[in-house]
C-alpha cells in the first residue's frame, strides 16, 4: 500500500512537471517557425517543418543584446548586492538588538509586504525623477535598494541562532559590530545566499518599474524591450519567441549554478516566485 501511494505521488509530479514544462517547449518550438505556423489554428502541427534559424538572426540583428544583458545584469548584481547588505543588517538589529520603536518598526515591514508594489511607483518615480535618475542604472536599481522581504527572511535567520553565541563573543571582548561581522553574519551565508537568488529573480522579471522609468529602449532591462517587440494589432511571434529565449539564457545559467541554494532558499523561507 506503501508503494502504491508512493507511486501514485510519483505519476502525478510528473505530468505537472510535464504541464509546468509545456509553455517552455511551446516557446522553443514557435521559435523555429514561420509567421504562419507559429498562428495556425491546427492543434496536431507541434513542430515546425523546418527549423529555422532565421528568426534569431534577426532578432539578434535588430535589437541591441549586448547593451540589454549589461543593463539586466548591472542592476540584478546591484539589487542583490544592496538587498544582501540592508537586510542583512536590518535583519540582525530586528531579531538581537533592544531599541526603542523596534517593533512599531519591524511591523510597518510586515506592512510592506502585505501591499502590492504597484502602489509605491507613483511615489517612487516622483523621488526617482527629481533626483534626475529617469533613464539610468540608477533609476532602475532604486526600488531594490532595501528588501522587505530581504529584512524578513534574514531576521528569521538571526533567531534561530542561539544566544550563547553572542554572550560568548561579549566575554572575548567584541563590541555589537564585531559580533555582528564576525560571528553572526557568516552563520546566516544560506539565507543570504538564498536572498539574493530570490532578489536575483524578482529584479529579472521585472516589467513595470523598468517601462515607466527607462522608455529608451537602449537603457531599458530585457523584460521591457521584449514587451515593446509585440505589436499593437499584430506580433511576429516566432521572432518574439526566439527573443525571449535568448533572454531566458542568464537565468538558466544562474539557475543551473545556484540549483542547489536556490531550492533551500524555497525551502527555508516557504515563499514563492
Amino acid at each position: 500500500m506503501r508503494n502504491k501511494n508512493k507511486v501514485i505521488i510519483y505519476i502525478v509530479l510528473v505530468i505537472m512537471s510535464f504541464i509546468m514544462l509545456v509553455p517552455f517547449a511551446w516557446m522553443v518550438l514557435t521559435a523555429f517557425k514561420t509567421v504562419g505556423e507559429s498562428t495556425q489554428m491546427d492543434p496536431f502541427v507541434i513542430f515546425p517543418s523546418h527549423w529555422r534559424v532565421d528568426n534569431f538572426v534577426k532578432v539578434v540583428h535588430n535589437v541591441n543584446f549586448g547593451r540589454l544583458y549589461f543593463n539586466t545584469i548591472a542592476m540584478i548584481a546591484l539589487r542583490v548586492l544592496c538587498a544582501v547588505l540592508t537586510s542583512t543588517i536590518a535583519g540582525y538589529a530586528f531579531a538581537r538588538l533592544q531599541f526603542k520603536g523596534r517593533d512599531l518598526m519591524f511591523a510597518l515591514v510586515l506592512f510592506q509586504m502585505m501591499i502590492p508594489s504597484q502602489i509605491f511607483i507613483i511615489p517612487q518615480y516622483v523621488m526617482v525623477s527629481k533626483l534626475g535618475w529617469t533613464n539610468s542604472l540608477l533609476g532602475l536599481l532604486f526600488p531594490g535598494m532595501v528588501s522587505a522581504f530581504g529584512t524578513f527572511l534574514l531576521r528569521q535567520a538571526y533567531l534561530g541562532l542561539p544566544k550563547e553565541l553572542e554572550e560568548a563573543a561579549r566575554l572575548d571582548g567584541c563590541n555589537i559590530g564585531q559580533t555582528f561581522l564576525f560571528i553572526m553574519a557568516p552563520l546566516t551565508k544560506s539565507s543570504m545566499v538564498a536572498l539574493g537568488i530570490f532578489t536575483a529573480v524578482f529584479a529579472y522579471k521585472d516589467l513595470m518599474w523598468p517601462m515607466i522609468v527607462c522608455p529608451d529602449t537602449n537603457k531599458t532591462t530585457l523584460a521591457s524591450a521584449l514587451s515593446k517587440m509585440q505589436g499593437q494589432f499584430s506580433s511576429n511571434y516566432p521572432e518574439l519567441m526566439a527573443a525571449a529565449l535568448i533572454a531566458c539564457l542568464p537565468m538558466i545559467v544562474i539557475y543551473v549554478i545556484f540549483q542547489k541554494q536556490f531550492i533551500e532558499g524555497i525551502a527555508t523561507s516557504g515563499g514563492k516566485l
